[in-house]
């Protein structure tokens, strides 16, 4: 699917626009009443560094852009408002690390079946990728 402004080529397993490349998307759902979480890598080919500032699914009530971090010995997922990806590298979004999360799974959110995300950066451009939805093991 193309769309019009730049924002959107995806695929089932990645989407390109402007430089940036979504590469094996996917949605982790355990059960209908907990957060699901989004992994993926994010490749910068362009000069500069990119910042994904935010996501969003209609398969989401919400979804927000988090982190894994040991915090005194527990380990804690925490919002974060930006993320940076270098020019000409790659940020991996993986179980352990930077996640999104998405809150309050729609019921369109099933095993099997695909959900639509979109990154939102800083330079105000969007881009849409299919997420494929796996169960607990992933």
């Amino acid at each position: 699917m193309v769309a019009l402004a730049g924002l959107v080529i995806a695929g089932s397993t990645a989407a390109v626009a402007g430089g940036i490349t979504i590469d094996k998307p996917w949605l982790r759902f355990i059960i209908k009443d907990r957060p699901a979480s989004g992994y993926f890598t994010l490749r910068n080919d362009t000069d500069q560094n990119i910042e994904l500032t935010g996501a969003s699914s209609t398969g989401c009530g919400m979804m927000m852009l988090h982190q894994s971090k040991d915090v005194g010995g527990a380990e804690k997922m925490l919002p974060v408002k930006s993320v940076t990806v270098p020019a000409h590298g790659t940020l991996s979004f993986t179980p352990g690390s930077y996640h999104l999360m998405c809150m309050n799974p729609q019921s369109t959110v099933t095993v099997g079946s695909a959900v639509p995300v979109i990154l939102k950066f800083a330079d105000g451009q969007m881009i849409s990728a299919d997420f494929p939805v796996k169960g607990p093991g992933g």
